[in-house]
C-alpha cells in the first residue's frame, strides 16, 4: 500500500514489468500453493488448519499477537476485586483506570495504520509487543491509583495491534473472502479478552496455594502475559512475512518492486479526508468498543451484583470474550456471503441490522440484573450480535480506500478505543453524582440506547459505483474511477497505482448479483494479467 515511503501493500514498481514478475513468479512451479491466489497474489480461502507460508503464516502470526494483547490488557480487570482491596481503589478510580487502558490505543492506532504502510505488518506487530512488554511486567510494581492507571494506559498501547492483524489478513487474502479472513483472525484476537478472565485467576490462584500472600500473588501473576508478549515478538519477526509475493516491504523496495515515496500527506488525506472512514469511525466505537467496555467490567460485575467468588465471577465473564472463537468470524462470513447476492449494498444492511440487534440485547442485558440465569443467557446473545458486527464492519472498511488501507483502518480501530473511552467514562466511571449512584446494570441499558441510536449514520455511506443503503450506484460509474482518484497524473505515469486497479477489477464482485450477471461477470473470474491495467 501506498504511503509516506512506499506505494501500496500489492507489488508495485517503477515499471509494469516490475509488477509482472512477481506475479509469475508467484503463479510458478516452486510458487504453488495449496489454495488458489488471485491477480494480486492473495488467497483465494482461508484454509484455517494450515501454516503455509505467506498467507495462513500471517494469518496465525497476526491473530496470536492480537490474541496476546488483549490477554495483557485486560488481565488487570480479570484481578480486580484483588487489586481494587490491595490498592484501596475507589469506584471512580476503577473506572478513570479502565477508560485509561482502552485510550492508550487511540492514537497509537491510527499511528499504526501509517507505520504499516510504511513498514509493514511484521514490524509493526513485533515492535508493538516489545514496546509495551515492560509496562506489563510493571504492573507488579504499582502502589496507588496513579501509577495503576498510567500502566493501564502504556499496556492499552498494544490494542494497536488490532491494525496490524486486520492489515496483514488484508493483505493476503482476496477481495471475497477478506471479510472472512479478517474477522477470523480479529475474532480470534478479541478472544483474549475472555481468556484472561479465565486464566488470570486460576494462575492467581496457582500462585497463592504456593504459598505466596494474596497481596503479592496478583503481582507475580504478570510475568506470565508479559513472558508471552517476548516469545510471540520473536515468533513474529522469525516466522512473519509481509507480503504474498513471500518477501518483506524492506527487501521489495531494494529490489524496486515497491516504489518508495517521500511524502506522507497524500495517504493521510486519502484515508482521513474520505466521509466513509470517519462514519466507520464512530460505528466501530459502538460494536467493539462496547465489546471493551464489557470486557473491563464484566468480571467486577459479576462478583457484586450476584456475590460469587473471584474464580467463578472470571469464568463467567470470561463467557463474553470466549464468544469471539466463532462470532465476530460469522459476522465477517454473513457480510461476505450477503455480498455475494446484494454486493456492498448487503454487507451495510447486514451491519446495520446486526448492530442495532446488539444494542437491543446489550438494554435486556440491564434489565435482567436480578437473575443470574438470564444474565448469563442474554450476555450470551448480546455477545453475539456485537461481535458479529465487529467482524462485518472489516468486511466493509477494506474497500473505503486502496492508497490508505492501513490508515483508514488504524482510524476506524481507532474508533473502538474511542466509543469504549466515551461510553465507560459516562456510564461506569466518572465522579459526578448521578455516576457514583448509577448502578452497572443501569449503564448497560444507557449503553443500549447509545448504540442503537449511533448506529444510524450508515444509512449516509455512498459508493458511486454500489449506491448506499437505500439508494443505488451513480450511472456509468466504475471501481476504476473510485480508486484512480486517490492518485496525481504523476504517480499514474509512474504506474504506482497498478496495484489499485488489480484490486478494483476484484472488486467488481462488490456488485449485486444481477448487475453481476447482466455485465457478464462470472463469480469466479480467472486472475487478470498485469499487462491489462497498465496505463
Amino acid at each position: 500500500m501506498p504511503d509516506s515511503s512506499s506505494s501500496e501493500s500489492s507489488p508495485q514498481g517503477s515499471s509494469p514489468v516490475a509488477v509482472e514478475k512477481v506475479l509469475v513468479d508467484m503463479q510458478s512451479p516452486a510458487g504453488k500453493f495449496p489454495y488458489g491466489i488471485d491477480s494480486e497474489g492473495k488467497a483465494k480461502s482461508c484454509p484455517i488448519w494450515r501454516f503455509t507460508q505467506p498467507h495462513m503464516m500471517a494469518f496465525h502470526l497476526s491473530w496470536l499477537s492480537f490474541f496476546m494483547s488483549f490477554i495483557a490488557t485486560f488481565a488487570p480487570a480479570s484481578l480486580l476485586p484483588v487489586i481494587r482491596d490491595d490498592l484501596n481503589l475507589t469506584k471512580s478510580e476503577l473506572g478513570n483506570a479502565g477508560v485509561a487502558a482502552v485510550c492508550g490505543a487511540i492514537a497509537a492506532r491510527i499511528g499504526m495504520g501509517v507505520f504499516v504502510d510504511i513498514v509493514g505488518p511484521r514490524y509493526g506487530s513485533a515492535a508493538t509487543m516489545l514496546l509495551t512488554a515492560p509496562a506489563v511486567f510493571c504492573m507488579s510494581l504499582v502502589t496507588d491509583y496513579s501509577t495503576f492507571a498510567v500502566t493501564r494506559f502504556f499496556i492499552g498501547v498494544s490494542l494497536c495491534m488490532f491494525v496490524c492483524c486486520q492489515f496483514w489478513c488484508g493483505t493476503m487474502f482476496n477481495v471475497r473472502i477478506v471479510g472472512t479472513a479478517n474477522a477470523i483472525a480479529a475474532g480470534w484476537g478479541n478472544m483474549g479478552g475472555g481468556a484472561c478472565h479465565f486464566i488470570m485467576p486460576l494462575i492467581y490462584q496457582g500462585i497463592m496455594n504456593g504459598g505466596t500472600p494474596g497481596y503479592q500473588a496478583w503481582r507475580w501473576s504478570f510475568f506470565v502475559p508479559g513472558g508471552l508478549y517476548i516469545l510471540t515478538a520473536l515468533a513474529t519477526l522469525l516466522f512473519g512475512v509481509d507480503h504474498p509475493s513471500g518477501k518483506d516491504y524492506r527487501d521489495m523496495k531494494k529490489e524496486g518492486t515497491m516504489k518508495t515515496k517521500g511524502a506522507m500527506w497524500p495517504v493521510l488525506k486519502c484515508g482521513l479526508g474520505n466521509y466513509r472512514s470517519w462514519i466507520f469511525f464512530l460505528t466501530y466505537g459502538y460494536c467493539f468498543g462496547v465489546e471493551l467496555t464489557v470486557d473491563n467490567v464484566i468480571v467486577e460485575y459479576m462478583f457484586d451484583q450476584f456475590g460469587l467468588n473471584l474464580a467463578v465471577a472470571g469464568a463467567l465473564g470470561a463467557v463474553f470474550g470466549l464468544m469471539n472463537l466463532w462470532t465476530r468470524a460469522s459476522g465477517g462470513m454473513i457480510s461476505d456471503y450477503v455480498a455475494k447476492y446484494w454486493g456492498m449494498r448487503g454487507r451495510i444492511w447486514a451491519l446495520w441490522i446486526i448492530q442495532t440487534l446488539g444494542g437491543v440485547f446489550c438494554i435486556i442485558l440491564g434489565l435482567v440484573h436480578k437473575s443470574l440465569s438470564q444474565t448469563i443467557v442474554i450476555m450470551i446473545i448480546f455477545s453475539i450480535f456485537c461481535q458479529q458486527a465487529c467482524g462485518a464492519h472489516f468486511g466493509i472498511t477494506p474497500f473505503v480506500s486502496r492508497r490508505a488501507y492501513g490508515v483508514v483502518s488504524g482510524l476506524v480501530g481507532a474508533g473502538g478505543n474511542t466509543g469504549a473511552a466515551i461510553t465507560q467514562a459516562i456510564w461506569f466511571a466518572g465522579q459526578a453524582q448521578w455516576q457514583l449512584n448509577l448502578p452497572k446494570y443501569d449503564g448497560f441499558v444507557w449503553m443500549g440506547v447509545q448504540t442503537i441510536a449511533l448506529t444510524l449514520p450508515l444509512f449516509f455511506v455512498w459508493f458511486p459505483m454500489w449506491g448506499s443503503m437505500l439508494t443505488g450506484p451513480k450511472e456509468g460509474a466504475e471501481e476504476e474511477d473510485y480508486y484512480m482518484k486517490e492518485w496525481s497524473a504523476e504517480e499514474v505515469a509512474q504506474g504506482l497505482h497498478q496495484g489499485a486497479m488489480r484490486f478494483a477489477i476484484e472488486s467488481k464482485s462488490q456488485r449485486g448479483l444481477k448487475e453481476r450477471k447482466a455485465m457478464g461477470l462470472e463469480e469466479d473470474a480467472p486472475a487478470v494479467k498485469a499487462s491489462t491495467v497498465t496505463a
